[in-house]
């Protein structure tokens, strides 16, 4: 949260600045400063949530350096000032996604480890008997063993994933490995829940940049 304020205070100064300015190319110039402070801070925070949203601010970023490169700086001036606040809008877009995926990462976060914890368990309890029920093959059982093995590395490497940031992969990858960890468990003989869809890309669309 502390980090969104400051965040906000760029683009607080940006706009100061262009108030205190009139038109010509010195504006345009300060605009230009103030609209690429702001795209920078928004994807510093963003690129990993809205990446596809930040590409686009950056494009018209380099549109707007552009039309000041050809004199055009009253476009220029008033694009910038217009990027700024997209900037802006953008920002609490991600803000609003990355709640929305820290949600869903703590409900499939509580989910999987259960459901890994229920596979042991029948591994551990099958392991100990002299033979296996006619249900299962041996064939099959090595196959569920050496599955679970493989979703309790993946899983690791998905927590450290989220923890890095990446938060729209890891829980795309988490869903992904619930629908294995579903196969194992009907595999063992296990009642296992329905399998998880994988979360669509953009369940808060942030606006598009102009």
């Amino acid at each position: 949260m502390k980090k969104f304020l400051s965040l906000a205070m760029v683009f607080f100064v940006g706009a100061f600045l262009l108030v205190s300015c009139s038109g010509g190319k010195n504006a345009a110039d300060i605009a230009i400063k103030a609209a690429e402070e702001a795209v920078n801070a928004t994807k510093a925070e963003a690129e990993k949530v809205v990446p596809n949203e930040v590409k686009s601010l950056e494009d018209a970023l380099a549109a707007v350096k552009d039309k000041f490169n050809q004199k055009e700086y009253k476009a220029a001036l008033e694009e910038a000032t217009a990027l700024s606040g997209k900037a802006k809008e953008v920002l609490d877009a991600a803000k609003a996604k990355k709640e929305e995926l820290t949600k869903k990462w703590g409900e499939i976060s509580q989910e999987l480890p259960k459901m890994v914890a229920e596979i042991q368990g029948k591994v551990d309890e099958l392991s100990k008997l002299k033979k296996l029920p006619k249900t299962l093959t041996k064939e099959a059982f090595e196959e569920a063993k050496t599955g679970l093995a493989a979703v309790q590395d993946e899983w690791s490497k998905i927590q450290q994933s989220f923890t890095s940031g990446n938060f729209s992969e890891a829980i795309t990858a988490a869903a992904t490995l619930k629908d294995k960890v579903v196969k194992i468990m009907e595999s063992l003989g296990i009642s296992a829940p329905s399998a998880t869809p994988a979360p669509a890309g953009h369940a808060s669309p942030a606006p598009e940049v102009k």
